[in-house]
């Protein structure tokens, strides 16, 4: 800022300080000179008064700040609308500048100096505006703000076509750097600024408070900134402030515009490489690209449209440009590679742009595998193909064509070359994270096992032989020890994969690596121990016997050494030990026998001696051995003994415990035992051992078992091969052939062949089974031992099918089954549904014809109502019986068995233990068989899909896979027939039906569009309706989530954004009628809040599709607001008053509750959709709910939906404001609710905006009129006075004559609520009250006498105050109407007495002091006809109305100072006071009832002595000396016996006051008598005050406690003896008794200021001569 100089008003003023009461008092007069000041008078003035003013807010004092407050809005209104009027610019800034200005004077000052600005020349704002900006960043940022915009404003106007030598060295003086940046950062935001056609919006480089900055929140007209901008560059070229734009923050302003000029050059020429100047625009462009991508990265880090730009360009550009491109997208690749939506477009883009044999995508996906989002990653094994098994035909090969391994290899290696190394202590670093390494070689995997189908051989094959060497160094690389636990888990597995299918090739390649291979057998992962073992096993293949030998025993050394070793490396090397000998067992020659003695007795020494954990292990590797070679005897000397027998005790107690792996583990090594024995005891022995779970309820221990079961039974469809050299784990979860077909996989693995004798053997043990299961299991009282024969002969039926002992049983085995399906037991009842259905596809064409007819037999007998389950009506039923049903239903009962197929094939694939039982041939048969049927199948599939019973429900879904292919395109090529037969069953008595139609139609109707779904909408809604409303609980939650699907496809269908406009109208019209007439006015809560909630949707996305439907859903939301409130709400309001509740403010919070309610924001909604077509039908259905419509919120509803319609239409609504305002002016005065009335008023003035002058004066008139009425009128003319002056203040400006009146009046009513309504009116349409009743006096006064002479008291009673108050405002400008209101006052004060009429003698009194000069000058005799009729009034009976009158008699008589009014009123004031004279005591008398009651009248009728002598010192204060020496008798009695005992201390206080002004009267009299006769009298007086009253007086301060009391008596004793000295000496004597006694009082006053008084009398006393 500039120097501080002091403004000529404060420096004028300065020698003089003011006090607040002057400095207010100056104010007033201000005030008034400005108000009767004209327009064309008015500057010269501001120049004066402005600065004043305003800094008088310094001042602390409240009264001359709100003065000030009042100056500044009487100004503001003068000229807010006058620019031609200006305002003292310099003296404001000299003001503000000043560095001792208050900070609320600058903050008035800021604003007036804008607002000069915008009214001084322009040589005047262009010389100053330079000077606002020295000193600028001291200011507060708010006053920055204001400053800038003033200063770019001037330029604007003073600088935009060219700038002087002065100008640009006034702006030169702004030299603190500080000032200079705030100036150039505000220009360059100014510059950045574009005006924007959404006003949310900010331009490009500016946030929303530097766009508010520039704007100051106002909208700038093009032209006018484009002005600004060319003055800036002006201006700031002038200034040399070149160096400060070029730095990188204000790069970082400009970078948006920039970006958006280089897209626009890029869009607007063509691609034509021939167009010189495009090819040159184009180049520039895309470099301009790539820079702004490196030094503004953040600028594109939001949004990837810019890549997909040059992406795009890479692909259509010609090829002189692709180079430039791609240097640009390269850089842009910076600004992106923190974002994961830019990496997971970068892996989508690998995913579905390339195909899977293309390398380089592979790789991406690769890397994104490990990527920290879960979407990447998902997306990324998608591109991959590991998400699940896509691609795989129906004979289980992929279709998928996936990349040469040696090729995708030769990529992986050239991204990364040292893939490949790796050290024998695995001591390498990973180059990618583990997950990268796991989907690598998962990938890897694929293209070795496509590339190995193709050509089954690498003979002659070298490429692809390489590629799996490098494979193999690429998986030992991944073996790392910094590697994850699943990457060395998947490695491992993937070595065993490859060496599956060429043994040789790793064997001869590991065998070179033994000692690799056995650091992995301690490993901590269990997969990768196992997975080294095998690996292991196959090496030792290619070394020598002894090689493989010393390994053995190397291995058994290491486990029975005293060292006790970890778990870990014990585990590792029996798997090893198993493999290694088993692998040995098969060669020629073999290892030495004492080799094999000990390997066998080392291992079953393990299982005897340690835990349950290392003793499967090593039973798991005697099944290993078992499955070469027949185990032979264990010798020991000169004797042997059997395995199995000498492990019979141990297995039995490692079966009955609680280790499930270890069970599982020896049950399976059992039957590998046993697979190739001969010996019948050894296998009576292992069926013994497994037979003994049949009692387990483990459900993996079972399986376990029937695998076992199934070895001993034979015709297993694997080898010793596939169990040791393959990845294999258990018959139930291999999955490479159980999920094929049985056939193939039987010719895929060929069952070991077995001798003649051998197989004797095993039909021994099949004889054996079959007793066990039919004889003793399938049919046991035991429901475990049922379960443990299902779960075996299941599996036996399965992994043994093909046997002949199998074929032969399959009618025992299907009866089996049949009765088991009627088991309680889950796993039972499933089962044997499955096993069903494996027996059927088992057999040939007479066995299932044979099977279908015993199903039939059979179906009475096993499926009968209550046998399994939950029923459809709440009785009993089971999965397979919905089978028997469905396929009744299609007339064709062999059916059930595809129908079992299909359901168990889809079963099987979502459990551990139904992965045994897949059948994808079988499902393929029975979807084919079913196909010709699908049209009444469907339907019904669909529906039990959603069935309650989730088995019912999996079956059915299981059976839908199989024979749906397309499950979207069925169902909408049976859209019609589905949704036809959903709606059916909602009325099926059946809640189970129900609750699947609700559920099943809420799905299937998700998506669609109008024309599938728009025949069905009418009857959509009702239906979720009667299922919301179910008697069934699960039903009406079904009907819920129904009812949530609907209301999303309503309202996307009728949503104009995402429909097209004719259906979205025809949506609305099938819709909106079923939601207002069936939905909002049901009884069931949940259907009306839900058919709000989806109206109150509609309302926001219909459009102009609502239109048609506007005046019904206004009405019934208007409706609603009352018929769905809480009718809690309601019992509150009727006990309100019992609680102590305000009723308004009650209504209040239910208004505030309606208001937030789905209901009003719908209402708000439809209000944005409303037309001038609209109106014809909306407005007389508004018309019709105001007049009929009940409930609190509903009638404020409508009020304030009037009112935001008319504000919404405007100028549309004239052609029906006469009906609104005939319509809502009634309303107003008849509505009992305060809120209701306001409201409704509300909405009468903002119609009012819109009328015709004639409606307009009318309804002003007739509601100016109410103000006469009852109390109910009263606040309602108060209620619409204020709605009209805040909403159609314009309008009533022509009728402030009649309503300024009105509103002054009634502030006057005795009605506190009333008065204080109009109070408010008063302040908010009175800038000054003087001004106001100045300029409307003339009709006041009228409309005052006018109500005086009403016959209503209450209309007198507030003319009498109004009179009061016009008297204490306008003082002697009152005078000119005196006279009227007088004469109208006189009259109306004789005559009976009525409550509150002691208000007429206030008006008298306070017209009396205010006009009494007029009055006296007019007529001389009316100052005493006042008198007499004030004194008359002084005379009646009524205790208040003698009060005032006596308060109005001492108004007059000072007012007026007619000495002779003394005379006139004396004698009654002597006389009131003699009438009040108490007893003694100062308490009524004792005696009769009769006494006591007069005593009563005569208190009630009298009035207190204190006002009489208030009224007596007035008297004395305007009597002639010689009148009141005339009365001093009576006078001297008045006083003395107002002094005594009998009176209260408050007339004392009067007396005292009476004394004072009497002492005062007769110090004066003796000035001017000395040489008067009357000189003796008034001595004589003094004399008796001295000797009498005095005494009296001393009495008080006796008797008296009270130190007010003490005070005033000390005051009274020195007037006395101060007018007592002032007689002539020869006449003073002193009084000895009176001093001892003053001297005494004086001794024991504790008052300090009494005692100093007393002292003061003493004193005087002093000065006397006794007597």
């Amino acid at each position: 800022m500039a120097e501080p100089t002091p403004s000529p008003s404060l420096s004028s003023s300065a020698p003089t300080v003011k006090s607040d009461g002057e400095i207010e008092e100056m104010l007033d007069r201000m005030l008034t000179r400005l108000a009767l000041c004209d327009d064309s008078k008015l500057q010269p003035l501001l120049s004066k008064l402005l600065p004043v003013t305003i800094s008088s807010l310094s001042s602390h004092s409240s009264a001359v700040r709100n003065k000030v407050l009042e100056i500044l809005s009487h100004v503001n209104k003068r000229v807010k609308h006058q620019l031609q009027i200006g305002l003292p610019l310099s003296e404001l800034w000299n003001i503000y500048s000043d560095a001792n200005t208050a900070p609320m004077v600058r903050n008035f000052c800021i604003v007036y100096i804008e607002m000069a600005f915008d009214r001084a020349p322009t040589e005047e704002k262009g010389n100053l505006a330079p000077t606002l900006l020295v000193n600028i960043s001291k200011l507060p940022q708010q006053h920055q703000e204001i400053i800038l915009r003033i200063v770019t404003k001037v330029i604007g106007d003073c600088h935009s076509s060219r700038t002087d030598d002065e100008t640009v060295a006034n702006y030169r003086t702004v030299t603190d750097p500080r000032d200079r940046e705030l100036f150039v950062e505000f220009c360059l935001h100014t510059i950045l600024y574009q005006p924007s056609s959404q006003s949310r919006e900010c331009p490009p480089g500016l946030s929303i408070s530097q766009t508010n900055g520039v704007t100051g929140k106002q909208s700038l007209d093009r032209d006018v900134l484009l002005m600004r901008k060319l003055g800036i560059l002006n201006v700031t070229e002038g200034m040399e402030l070149a160096p400060e734009l070029s730095q990188i923050n204000q790069l970082k302003l400009m970078a948006p515009v920039i970006l958006n000029a280089i897209l626009k050059s890029l869009d607007s020429y063509s691609n034509l490489e021939s167009d010189a100047t495009a090819r040159d625009t184009k180049t520039f462009a895309f470099q301009a690209i790539g820079l702004l991508a490196q030094r503004m990265p953040q600028l594109f880090r939001d949004k990837i449209d810019m890549a997909v730009r040059l992406f795009g360009a890479l692909k259509v550009e010609p090829q002189s440009f692709r180079f430039i491109i791609q240097e640009a997208t390269i850089s842009l690749s910076t600004a992106y590679k923190e974002q994961s939506e830019v990496r997971y477009c970068a892996v989508r883009w690998a995913t579905y742009l390339f195909d899977l044999q293309h390398c380089p995508s592979r790789f991406i996906c690769m890397l994104g595998a490990a990527d920290s989002s879960l979407d990447i990653r998902d997306m990324a094994l998608e591109g991959l193909f590991l998400l699940k098994d896509d691609g795989l035909s129906m004979n289980g090969k992929s279709d998928l064509q996936y990349p040469k391994l040696g090729v995708m290899l030769d990529y992986i290696l050239g991204q990364q070359p040292k893939l490949l190394d790796s050290t024998e202590m695995r001591g390498q670093r990973l180059l990618f994270p583990s997950k990268t390494y796991v989907v690598m070689i998962k990938f890897l995997l694929k293209c070795f096992q496509s590339e190995f189908e193709q050509s089954k051989s690498i003979e002659g094959l070298p490429v692809f032989q390489s590629a799996v060497e490098n494979m193999c160094l690429l998986l030992e690389h991944a073996m790392a020890f910094e590697g994850s636990v699943e990457l060395h888990a998947n490695a491992s597995k993937a070595l065993i994969v490859i060496g599956s299918c060429i043994p040789e090739m790793i064997s001869s390649h590991y065998a070179r690596k033994v000692s690799w291979i056995k650091q992995l057998l301690d490993h901590v992962d269990l997969d990768t121990r196992e997975s080294a073992a095998r690996l292991l096993g196959i090496a030792s293949s290619n070394l020598p016997v002894d090689a493989s030998s010393a390994i053995i025993s190397e291995l058994i050394a290491s486990v029975s050494g005293t060292q006790k070793l970890r778990f870990e490396n014990q585990h590792g090397a029996l798997c090893a030990i198993g493999y290694i000998t088993a692998e040995c067992m098969s060669r020629t020659p073999s290892i030495p026998e004492t080799l094999l003695q000990n390997t066998l007795k080392f291992l079953v020494d393990v299982v005897n001696s340690e835990t349950a954990s290392l003793a499967s292990v090593a039973m798991q590797a005697l099944g290993h051995i078992a499955l070469r070679v027949p185990l032979p005897l264990l010798t020991n000397d000169s004797s042997s003994v059997d395995i199995l027998t000498t492990l019979s005790e141990k297995l039995s107690k490692l079966l009955s415990g609680d280790d499930i792996k270890a069970i599982q583990k020896v049950v399976i090594a059992i039957g590998h035992m046993c697979m190739e024995e001969t010996s019948i005891s050894r296998l009576n022995l292992a069926l013994g051992l497994i037979f003994s779970l049949c009692r387990s309820k483990v459900e993996d221990v079972l399986f376990a078992a029937g695998e076992a079961l199934s070895f001993l039974w034979g015709g297993v469809p694997v080898t010793a091969d596939v169990i040791l050299k393959t990845n294999y784990s258990t018959l139930s979860m291999s999955s490479n052939f159980l999920m094929g077909d049985v056939n193939l996989s039987k010719s895929k693995y060929s069952t070991n062949g077995t001798n003649t004798s051998s197989e004797d053997y095993h039909c021994m043990v099949r004889e054996a089974i079959t007793r066990k299961l039919f004889d003793e299991l399938l049919y046991s009282t035991r429901k475990e031992e049922r379960c443990a024969g299902t779960v075996w002969l299941l599996s036996i039926t399965m992994y043994c099918g093909h046997h002949p002992a199998i074929q032969k049983m399959l009618p025992e085995i299907q009866e089996a089954f049949s009765h088991l399906l009627g088991e309680h037991n889950e796993l039972t009842q499933e089962l044997a549904s499955q096993g069903m259905s494996i027996v059927y596809e088992l057999g040939d064409e007479s066995m299932k014809k044979n099977l279908v007819n015993a199903l039939l037999v059979e179906d009475t007998e096993v499926f009968q109502e209550g046998a399994i389950g939950e029923g459809l009506n709440g009785g009993k039923l089971s999965t397979y019986k919905e089978l028997c049903n469905l396929a009744n239903e299609m007339g064709q009962p062999d059916l059930i068995y595809k129908f079992m197929d299909l359901a168990n094939h889809q079963a099987s694939l979502n459990s551990k233990r139904g992965a045994a039982f897949g059948f994808s041939k079988i499902a393929k048969q029975a979807g084919d068989v079913l196909k010709p049927h699908l049209r009444l199948l469907i339907p019904r599939l669909v529906r039990y899909q959603y069935d309650p019973d989730k088995n019912v429900q999996d079956a059915m879904s299981h059976i839908w896979k199989s024979l749906v292919e397309d499950s979207k395109k069925t169902i909408d090529e049976h859209f019609d027939v589905i949704i036809d037969d959903l709606l059916i069953q909602f009325g099926s008595r059946l809640w189970r039906s129900r609750e699947a139609s609700c559920l099943a139609l809420a799905d299937i109707i998700q998506g669609r569009r109008f024309d599938q779904v728009g025949k069905h909408l009418k009857k959509l809604w009702p239906a979720a309706f009667r299922a919301m409303d179910d008697i069934k609980e699960t039903v009406r939650n079904s009907g819920e989530k129904l009812c949530r699907a609907v209301t999303s496809l309503t309202i996307r269908l009728c949503d104009v954004s995402l429909t097209d406009i004719s259906h979205a109208s025809q949506a609305m019209d099938i819709v909106l009628p079923v939601l207002l007439g069936e939905g909002i006015l049901s009884k069931v809560d949940t259907i009306r809040k839900a058919s709000i909630a989806v109206v109150m949707k509609l309302a926001k996305g219909a459009g102009i599709a609502l239109r048609p439907h506007l005046s019904d859903l206004v009405c019934c939301m208007l409706e609603s607001l009352s018929s769905l409130e809480d009718q809690g709400l309601n019992y509150v309001e009727l006990h309100a008053a019992n609680v102590g509740i305000q009723t308004e403010k009650l209504e209040n919070l239910r208004i505030s509750i309606a208001k937030g309610s789905p209901m009003w924001e719908t209402l708000d909604l439809s209000l944005n959709v409303v037309d001038t077509k609209s109106l014809d039908q909306l407005v007389p259905r508004l018309a019709q709910l105001v007049r009929s419509g009940v409930g609190l919120n509903t009638r404020v509803g409508v009020a304030n939906f009037i009112s935001l319609l008319v504000q919404k239409v405007g100028v549309d609504v004239k052609p029906y404001t006469s009906i609104l305002l005939k319509l809502l002016f009634p309303v107003v005065k008849e509505e009992k609710s305060g809120a209701a009335k306001r409201a409704f008023a509300s909405a009468c003035a903002i119609v009012l905006k819109y009328a015709a002058t004639s409606q307009a004066q009318k309804l002003i008139e007739d509601t100016a009129a109410l103000h006469t009425g009852d109390r109910n009128a009263q606040i309602t003319c108060a209620i619409l006075l204020k709605s009209y002056s805040s909403m159609a203040s314009d309008f009533l400006s022509g009728y402030h004559a009649s309503i300024i009146t009105v509103i002054f009046l009634s502030r006057f009513e005795d009605d506190k609520q009333v008065s204080g309504l109009f109070e408010e009116l008063w302040e908010e349409n009175t800038s000054s009250e003087w001004i106001a009743l100045q300029l409307y006096l003339a009709e006041v006064v009228s409309l005052i006498c006018e109500s005086i002479t009403s016959s209503s008291w209450s209309s007198k009673k507030k003319s009498g105050k109004a009179i009061c108050k016009l008297s204490e405002v306008l003082g002697e400008s009152l005078e000119s109407h005196h006279h009227v209101l007088l004469q109208a006052v006189m009259k109306e004060i004789p005559g009976r007495l009525w409550e509150g009429k002691e208000v007429l003698l206030d008006a008298i009194g306070a017209l009396s002091k205010s006009c009494h000069k007029a009055i006296s000058s007019n007529d001389s005799a009316i100052p005493n006809a006042i008198l007499s009729v004030v004194s008359s009034a002084c005379t009646k009976k009524v205790k208040k109305y003698r009060e005032a009158a006596l308060s109005c008699l001492e108004q007059v008589v000072r007012a007026f100072g007619h000495p002779e009014f003394f005379n006139s009123t004396f004698s009654l004031l002597f006389e009131m006071c003699n009438s009040a004279i108490p007893n003694k005591s100062g308490k009524s008398t004792s005696g009769s009832d009769a006494t006591k009651a007069e005593l009563d009248d005569v208190q009630e009728i009298s009035v207190p002595n204190d006002k009489v002598l208030e009224c007596l010192i007035s008297c004395i204060h305007v009597a002639h000396v010689n009148d009141i020496l005339e009365q001093q008798e009576n006078l001297l009695h008045l006083l003395i016996t107002s002094l005594s005992s009998a009176f209260p201390w408050t007339v004392k206080i009067s007396t005292f006051s009476v004394i004072r002004e009497l002492c005062s009267r007769l110090h004066k009299g003796l000035a001017d008598s000395k040489e008067n006769s009357t000189h003796p009298k008034m001595a004589s007086l003094v004399q008796k005050l001295y000797d009498s009253v005095s005494r009296k007086v001393v009495d008080c301060l006796n008797t008296v406690k009270i130190a007010q009391v003490h005070i005033s008596a000390s005051d009274c004793l020195l007037e006395i003896f101060k007018l007592y000295g002032d007689l002539p000496l020869v006449d003073l004597t002193l009084n000895i008794e009176l001093k001892g006694e003053l001297l005494h009082v004086h001794e024991i006053e504790k008052n300090g200021e009494a005692k100093a008084l007393l002292k003061a009398c003493i004193d005087i006393l002093d000065n006397l001569k006794p007597h």
